[in-house]
């Protein structure tokens, strides 16, 4: 008798756990873990599944269900994923499911997924070149024919009998030219063949590769250290100052792994950043060079993933580029992973589930490949820096520019000082101005940091203060001039323009602050010769905006660049001389511990983009505040000194790298409902963790979408085991969400959530 097998299956649900299917005898034999598989789920329900275990154990439950198909012949997950989102589910406190949710295009998890075809043209026969000339003599009376042959001939490098590339009909149509009927008569004569050729959604980079350039003396030494230190450690930190040349020492490591044929992650924080660094890796690596992100469709994700994969046949990348979401590709030979501008929040994925951190993540990812990691900064984080002073990570340091070029001059300017004498200008410093209309006169150019989008961050009334806001969310309603409507960040709601007060009736309506949109109007006024761009996230929600604004700013058709964070780290123009810092006060006052850490990272980064070349650069930040202990150090460019006061104040109160912590959030659409069950769970946790839990407190925005918000913030002791911690609080949120009524209840985990 043939014993029953039994899959346990990863269904992309929001719940914990994995679910048991028996194995028809049909599939027995055949069936792999990673494979995808249709199984009933609910009453009436189908999903596609991956297989990441098999076994004769009989779940303990009974009216096991039964594999409805089976869509793979191989594998479509390999085992260093399903051991990745294993460990991202444990880690991150998340089903697995929610994890699949986030590795798969819709396309993998939903279907077979199929090379796009497309309609290519070929001779019928090798011809001889006499044979060919007596064809096209035949075809003098039917000139668009004989045209349409020649025009193949061209493109598909014919040479004596031999054509050596393929011609799709759409390009040979085009450039001939021609109709559709032409090309068919020559099929019927007998001249030509149709056919179909599976081909590339991305287009090949067309660059003849050159060889990787010398090193620098000091990105040498920096180099050999972080070979010697690899030798003994898994990960190295390479923390080195802004235009330092971190990229040229990645492209030397990459070459290296690439020689021994293993394949390379390379991961950046923003998708803005991989414009500018893809061409410098293609120039090198050419076409096994591939670029993920989420502006792709998901067919070419698709694509990528089978690339990366290796069963594409038009083929396979060696090299990725990519932001968070790269790291669940279908590696299967790493040799190194690195993860350039490591301190970046954007690293960070908090909503929906899995809230994982990408660093973090990804350094799991090099170890299951027994791989190495390379994290690189020019202000790291405090935990990674932390491991490096401390010897868990390797260390290696590029204290000088590329060249020698100095670091940029940075100028304090006193906002509140120049209000007060009425000098400012609109919301421009006289040093600012200055420094602008210098730069203008040499031909330079200037970008403009304000970390806010919009016209104005709100709109209130003059009479009595009346300000309008989210009817779904606890927060102002940002004015867009451009399209003329309040708009909610959190949720999207939008509405009209106000005419009057709606809690007075008076027409005194008036914008307060200011976003990217309203200094892209002022500084026109300012400077109305000068030609002036804005990139945020507004002017970049179309595919290739991030492409064609930095672009024009490297060809110097754009003098003035203003935007939000996504300018302010890695991006490299010739001809940048002045960052202004409109608002330095937003960063600094923000409540969270890690503001602090976080204004010194964003103002040292932005700084970094000025001089990067011939120049010295010139940074003006304006600010309330000029004697701030964060602004006196980044004048310094003293991260060393950011770190040791970080490091005391966070030791102090128990906060991270000190800690671990867990942020619970939970939320009702009833907010007494909501305090009463977060009370209960407080509680609860009190208990077992006492002092060690803070809150439930209501947060800084506490309703979105009409849910209402509470948090509790646990932190966990570093030298004990998070694993039972994390079994502790998820009993408690079990116990809570089994309260009468509970039923409603949304509750969230963070871990690391900041």
């Amino acid at each position: 008798m043939t014993q029953t097998l039994y899959a346990d299956i990863i269904l992309p649900l929001a719940v914990r756990g994995r679910f048991t299917y028996e194995v028809p005898g049909g599939i027995a034999d055949i069936l792999q873990p990673g494979m995808r598989v249709i199984v009933p789920f609910g009453s009436n329900r189908l999903y596609t599944g991956i297989v990441c275990a098999i076994s004769s154990n009989k779940p303990e439950f009974r009216n096991v269900r039964i594999i409805k198909d089976l869509i793979d012949n191989s594998p479509s997950i390999n085992e260093f994923q399903l051991k990745l989102w294993s460990w991202i589910s444990e880690y991150y406190m998340c089903g697995e499911g929610e994890v699949m949710k986030a590795a798969l295009p819709s396309e993998i998890s939903l279907n077979s997924f199929k090379p796009k075809q497309e309609t290519c043209i070929k001779l019928v026969r090798n011809f001889t070149d006499d044979e060919l000339n007596k064809f096209l003599d035949s075809l003098k009376k039917a000139p668009r024919q004989q045209e349409l042959l020649i025009t193949y001939l061209s493109l598909s490098g014919y040479v004596s009998g031999i054509t050596e590339t393929i011609v799709r009909k759409s390009v040979l149509l085009s450039e001939a030219h021609a109709a559709p009927n032409t090309l068919d008569t020559l099929i019927l004569k007998g001249i030509l063949l149709s056919y179909s050729q599976p081909v590339s959604r991305i287009a090949a980079s067309g660059i003849n590769t050159k060889p990787v350039k010398k090193l620098s003396e000091a990105q040498l030494v920096a180099y050999e250290s972080i070979k010697k230190q690899l030798n003994e450690k898994d990960i190295v930190l390479l923390h080195g100052v802004t235009s330092s040349g971190k990229t040229e020492i990645y492209i030397h490591l990459i070459e290296e792994q690439l020689r021994k044929g293993r394949q390379v992650l390379y991961m950046l924080p923003e998708i803005a950043l991989t414009t500018q660094i893809i061409e410098r890796l293609k120039y090198h690596f050419g076409d096994q060079t591939g670029v993920y992100h989420s502006k792709l469709s998901d067919a070419e994700r698709v694509e990528i993933w089978r690339k990366v994969a290796g069963d594409d046949p038009s083929g396979n990348y060696r090299l990725i580029l990519g932001v968070r979401s790269s790291l669940f590709l279908p590696f299967k030979n790493l040799g190194i992973v690195i993860i350039d501008e490591e301190h970046d929040g954007s690293y960070k994925q908090h909503d929906p589930a899995p809230r994982y951190h990408a660093r973090d993540s990804a350094i799991m990812l090099a170890a299951l490949h027994n791989a190495k990691t390379i994290l690189g900064s020019a202000s790291p984080s405090i935990e990674s820096y932390n491991n490096a002073v401390t010897g868990k990570y390797g260390l290696a340091e590029l204290k000088e520019r590329y060249g020698l070029i100095k670091l940029p001059e940075i100028i304090l300017a006193n906002t509140r000082e120049a209000y007060k004498r009425k000098m400012m200008v609109s919301h421009f410093t006289p040093e600012l101005l200055h420094a602008m209309d210098d730069a203008l006169g040499k031909e330079e150019q200037i970008i403009l940091f304000q970390n806010r989008r919009g016209f104005s961050p709100y709109i209130e009334c003059s009479e009595c203060g009346w300000i309008p806001v989210c009817i779904q969310c606890a927060v102002n309603l940002t004015y867009h001039k451009s399209i003329n409507r309040m708009v909610c960040h959190y949720c999207g709601y939008n509405t009209g323009m106000p005419s009057k007060c709606g809690n007075c009736s008076s027409t005194g309506m008036v914008t307060r602050g200011f976003g990217t949109e309203k200094i892209e109007d002022e500084i026109k006024l300012v400077f109305p010769s000068a030609r002036v761009a804005r990139m945020d996230q507004d002017t970049t929600r179309s595919r290739n905006s991030f492409n064609r604004i930095i672009k024009a700013f490297e060809e110097r058709r754009i003098d003035i660049l203003i935007g939000t964070q996504m300018i302010s780290k890695g991006l490299d123009f010739e001809n940048l001389t002045v960052v202004g810092v409109l608002n330095a006060d937003n960063l600094l006052h923000y409540p969270d511990f890690r503001a602090h850490e976080r204004s010194f990272q964003m103002l040292e980064q932005v700084s970094g983009r000025a001089g990067r070349r011939s120049k010295q650069g010139r940074v003006v930040i304006q600010t309330s505040d000029p004697d701030n202990r964060i602004i006196r150090l980044v004048l310094r460019h003293d991260y060393e000194g950011m770190f040791r006061m970080q490091a005391e104040e966070r030791k102090s109160f128990n906060y991270p790298p000190f800690s671990r912590m867990v942020r619970i959030n939970i939320k009702h659409k009833d907010r007494a409902l909501l305090n009463h069950y977060s009370e209960i769970l407080g509680k609860d946790l009190k208990q077992l963790f006492g002092k060690r839990v803070l809150g439930p407190e209501s947060p800084v925005i506490s309703q979105v979408q009409l849910w209402y918000i509470k948090t509790i913030l646990i932190k966990i002791e570093r030298e004990k085991p998070p694993a039972k911690a994390k079994q502790l609080i998820t009993e408690a949120i079990e116990r809570v969400e089994k309260e009468k009524g509970a039923s409603a209840l949304r509750i969230a985990v963070d871990v690391d959530p900041y």
